[in-house]
């Protein structure tokens, strides 16, 4: 099973949009799935239904940041690297998706705030989700790859 397809798994168990993605690649970044998912839970819903960045594309802006990111200030070249690679990936995913915003991947009557929806077959086949989702997979998946040097 490739990233996405674990990915999309997790969404389908109910787990939100950050904590599939990280969750799918927890393993490569070093973290153990609990952890992960803890983690990862804030970010669900565009940021605790915030509606702001989409928590497919938070998560792996938060892989890359534990495989590639820096740790003390005064790292300004590494730091430099690592924003661009945030941007990257930002872009890759806004040219695959339209935005990396929830709500605009949303669209009309994206709520903000409230309780979760419960998760139905008109919830799944009516949201954009499942396909962030695996965007995001493969877009971490592809960058990982190039960066270990199998250029995939």
């Amino acid at each position: 099973m490739n990233c996405a397809d674990r990915a999309e798994a997790l969404f389908y168990e109910g787990y939100n949009c950050a904590q599939s993605v990280f969750g799918a690649i927890a393993e490569d970044v070093g973290m153990d799935r609990e952890t992960a998912l803890r983690l990862s839970s804030s970010f669900g819903g565009g940021m605790g239904r915030l509606r702001e960045v989409c928590g497919a594309c938070s998560a792996i802006f938060m892989g890359a940041g534990l495989l590639w990111g820096y740790s003390t200030p005064e790292e300004g070249e590494i730091k430099s690297g690592h924003y661009e690679l945030v941007r990257r990936l930002a872009g890759e995913f806004k040219r695959e998706n339209g935005s990396i915003i929830c709500r605009e991947l949303l669209g009309e009557g994206a709520e903000i705030g409230g309780t979760p929806e419960k998760r139905t077959e008109e919830y799944y086949a009516g949201r954009p989700c499942v396909h962030c989702i695996r965007s995001a997979a493969e877009i971490f998946e592809k960058i990982l790859a190039e960066k270990n040097g199998s250029g995939k």
